[in-house]
């Protein structure tokens, strides 16, 4: 759910390409003694699918299980092997799922547990992985742990969340990342105090300095662990552990908030427990959002002695991205120097998108007409050639784009709507903030899945939860699945490319033509094979200065009908070369 990083400048604006790309950094499988076996989760293709709009099946305008059921054949089409499911336990929707009401129970909108058992079994049946979102930085203010907090100050359940009695004064100031204030802290008169949260006031932080907390997670753990899922992604877990004493921060440091929100306390010892707990009994990948402030603590999540998580994200790559555009020389730094850190020990996650941010080929590549497909086509070769594991979302290997959303009322993202409110109250730009938000507001990745040009795109026979891109009738899976050159099926040969080069994976990165402003030159190397990439980020023909001999190297792939063979690349052209 949240791409930290990303929302210190998002939230006060629209907070609209929020929280959740980056990096996933690895260890080698915990589960393996000799660790000599491969990971799976190291050659995993993950595919992040959004529920919620993906595919409805009952006609109430929301996506469902069934839905997804009924895609199963094309996902496992695409090539790919590991599902990212985005949460749907029960809720009130405050913000989208990740505000659960209870973690063992399915979202009635998305259908019932029996319908998720069916799922599952289908899924694994055609060989595909299922990894969950855990949502437990918080819960929703109306799941029955908080009800029964809030009820009384002699509750058992009181210390599962942070309290500070109002008779105290007070508490010290805490920023929040959702709240129309941006105040943490929320006056309840039921018992005279304020809870804290750090997300929305109808998220309200758990408190995992309580050993009962922490074991109750680890019992939801199990639950879905025994029905067979493969994996937990930790949504902003770097929060978890806080300071209960809650000293004062220095005035402004809601502009650095991460430093003094991310990795405090105990928050490793609490890991540590998880992975003897439920982890390490287990085949289930871990994930968690957030890789803290430096390297130092990513590979402390990671690392293999450590005994914690396999994977963790980390947010500089898609934070890159701005509204009046980034560098791509900014955008090379990023990703050389976290492939350097972790090119002896550790393992990284590719990704350019989720259902946090705004549409990947809207944001790093080009989205008109003209340039879309080329351009979608080479972030994919990006992606789909990088060292780690690729993390891809729906509607990417179509090329979809922005909604091009004009009115506030287009909206449904919780923060976007409680910053425009704050913003109006100001009297502030308006218009900037709408213009803002048709860039890099989440909901242009939520819209829609565009199955066809047929009405709604395929995606429900009723009213959508949000609107679909006016495109649809033009950009869909039925018109691409017809198109041998379609950006479609050109995901599906990457994907296969990788799958069948092990190069892919676990080669050597070296970065070349640093100082090019428009072309990213990179080689991948393993056991004495050697792979050329060229990806010209620009609408314009550029020049690659590889160094390199190529006039006996090989053209594997690339994303015109007839790629070019040396260094001049055209407008958005990808191109791998075997040397």
């Amino acid at each position: 759910m949240h791409m930290i990083n990303r929302l210190t400048a998002a939230i006060l604006l629209c907070l609209a390409a929020c929280l959740p790309a980056g990096y996933v950094i690895s260890q080698t499988n915990t589960h393996d003694p000799s660790n000599n076996v491969k990971t799976w989760w190291k050659e995993a293709i993950v595919y992040q699918v959004y529920p919620r709009s993906f595919q409805d099946s009952d006609g109430d305008g929301i996506g469902d299980l069934k839905g997804i059921i009924s895609r199963l054949d094309y996902i496992k089409s695409l090539g790919v092997n590991t599902v990212w499911l985005n949460p749907i336990y029960s809720s009130p929707n405050d913000d989208n799922g990740y505000d659960v009401s209870d973690y063992r129970n399915i979202m009635k909108d998305f259908g019932t547990m029996e319908d998720f058992d069916r799922l599952l079994k289908e899924m694994h049946a055609r060989g595909l992985k299922l990894v969950m979102d855990l949502v437990v930085n918080h819960s929703s203010d109306e799941h029955a742990w908080f009800t029964q907090s809030r009820s009384s100050r002699n509750s058992p359940y009181r210390k599962y969340y942070h309290w500070w009695p109002a008779e105290k004064g007070k508490p010290p100031y805490r920023y929040s990342l959702f709240d129309i204030n941006n105040d943490a802290w929320l006056y309840d008169s039921l018992t005279n105090a304020y809870y804290l949260h750090y997300f929305s006031r109808k998220q309200p932080d758990l408190n995992w300095e309580n050993p009962q907390v922490r074991k109750e997670i680890h019992d939801i753990m199990k639950f879905w662990a025994d029905k067979g899922i493969d994996g937990f992604r930790l949504d902003a877990f770097g929060f978890a552990a806080k300071d209960t004493t809650f000293p004062h921060f220095p005035a402004g440091f809601e502009k650095n908030f991460m430093k003094y929100y991310s990795m405090q306390g105990n928050l490793h010892g609490y890991l540590q427990e998880m992975n003897q707990e439920v982890l390490s009994k287990y085949d289930v990948m871990s994930v968690a959002e957030g890789a803290g402030n430096t390297f130092e603590d990513a590979h402390n999540l990671v690392d293999e002695d450590r005994h914690e998580l396999n994977m963790a994200y980390a947010f500089d790559g898609v934070d890159i991205a701005k509204m009046e555009g980034y560098s791509l020389l900014r955008f090379k730094e990023v990703f050389s120097r976290w492939d350097s850190a972790f090119a002896e020990k550790g393992w990284l996650s590719i990704y350019l998108a989720n259902h946090d941010q705004a549409r990947m080929v809207s944001r790093f590549g080009n989205d008109s007409p003209e340039f879309r497909e080329l351009s979608s086509k080479m972030l994919t070769t990006f992606i789909m050639t990088m060292r780690g594991t690729p993390y891809y979302y729906n509607g990417d290997e179509l090329g979809m784009t922005n909604a091009g959303f004009e009115r506030i009322e287009d909206y449904r993202d919780m923060p976007t709507m409680n910053q425009y409110q704050a913003l109006k109250n100001k009297g502030g730009d308006i218009a900037a903030f709408l213009k803002r938000l048709q860039f890099e507001c989440r909901d242009n990745g939520r819209t829609p899945f565009q199955w066809s040009g047929k009405p709604n795109a395929g995606f429900t026979t009723g009213t959508p939860w949000i609107g679909l891109n006016k495109n649809y009738a033009q950009l869909n899976a039925e018109a691409q699945e017809k198109d041998p050159q379609s950006v479609l099926h050109y995901f599906r040969r990457i994907v296969k490319l990788r799958r069948d080069n092990p190069l892919l994976v676990n080669g050597r990165y070296a970065l070349l033509d640093k100082s090019n402003p428009d072309v990213y030159t990179y080689t991948r190397e393993l056991n004495g094979k050697k792979w050329l990439i060229m990806l010209n980020f620009s609408g314009k023909p550029a020049k690659a200065h590889t160094g390199l001999a190529l006039s006996g190297g090989k053209v594997v792939m690339g994303n015109y009908p007839t790629p070019s063979r040396n260094e001049n690349l055209r407008p958005y052209e990808a191109v791998i070369i075997s040397l």
